[in-house]
């Protein structure tokens, strides 16, 4: 099992300006915020960061915290791109903006591992607000897109409008991802690529329990099964968890040990504008049937 780094790069609505001390310096189109970062424990290349608002953290490990604005944020959020993409851009409570700028070169990968495949039909688990849907629909895959949130598939419909691309074929499913997957295994269904985004900790839409070390040996097994020697791709991210990129690529590797392809299992990362340094952002891996 091959052991790399995916990076994202800066683009036109979005840059890692500068990191360190525990904390970066975003830029998100006419916006820059400041957020907490565990993983840049080096010094930043400035001392002196001017931004919008930022994210502090409550003292526990849970998460918690709140903004704190320097200048007005538009409450509604604001427009961003990615390639053809449009989105809605928006402070949470959840210390990020509504999308993560380091899927980019994951989306990138996905587009290009369908590009073969006539009419390729690909499955978002836990898809949040759409952006990595569209870029693929966008592509020219058909989609089913799946999240527990109904807030998080109304905003995914609205990045679709925003974006001028409901006509595309996407099916937009409020559902529990590991109900689905189960219900879509039973049917015999298949597709040609899977993209899984699981969060650490979660309900869905009926009160059903998601806990990541729990419930990923499951569904990295009922997701296989969707997927054939015909398919194209599996990727799997991983957020936020004391959890090793060389452990969720041998469950992935496992899994897959009866197709032929490649597994590969690393970090993503974001580049630094300041000084091109690399911030770990996640763990990932994946599958691919052609490398």
């Amino acid at each position: 099992m091959n052991l790399i780094t995916l990076t994202g790069e800066p683009w036109a609505d979005y840059g890692l300006i500068d990191c360190g001390h525990g904390r970066k310096l975003e830029r998100y189109g006419r916006f820059r915020f400041i957020r907490p970062e565990p993983q840049a424990m080096w010094a930043p290349a400035s001392d002196d960061w001017d931004a919008d608002a930022e994210f502090v953290p409550a003292s526990d490990e849970d998460g918690g915290g709140r903004w704190h604005y320097f200048r007005d944020v538009p409450e509604e959020g604001w427009p961003l791109g990615w390639d053809k993409v449009k989105f809605t851009a928006q402070t949470t409570p959840f210390r990020h903006l509504g999308f993560f700028p380091d899927m980019a070169p994951v989306w990138t990968w996905l587009r290009g591992q369908i590009v073969p495949i006539e009419n390729p039909e690909a499955l978002n688990l836990f898809g949040y607000t759409g952006v990595g849907t569209l870029a693929l629909a966008s592509g020219g895959a058909r989609m089913v897109h799946v999240d527990a949130s109904k807030k998080s598939v109304e905003a995914a419909r609205q990045n679709a409008t925003l974006s001028g691309m409901n006509d595309l074929p996407v099916r937009w499913l409020i559902e529990d991802a590991g109900k689905f997957v189960a219900r879509e295994v039973r049917r015999g269904r298949r597709y040609d690529a899977i993209l899984l985004d699981p969060p650490k900790w979660g309900r869905g839409p009926n009160g059903e329990v998601w806990k990541l070390e729990e419930g990923l040996p499951d569904l990295i097994a009922d997701c296989r099964k969707l997927l054939d020697e015909n398919s194209a791709c599996l990727f799997l991210t991983v957020y936020a968890v004391r959890m090793s990129a060389l452990a969720i690529g041998e469950l992935v590797r496992q899994a897959f040990a009866d197709l032929p392809g490649t597994v590969e299992a690393g970090e993503l990362t974001v580049r630094e504008e300041s000084r091109g340094l690399e911030l770990p952002t996640a763990i990932f891996a994946r599958w691919s049937r052609n490398g």
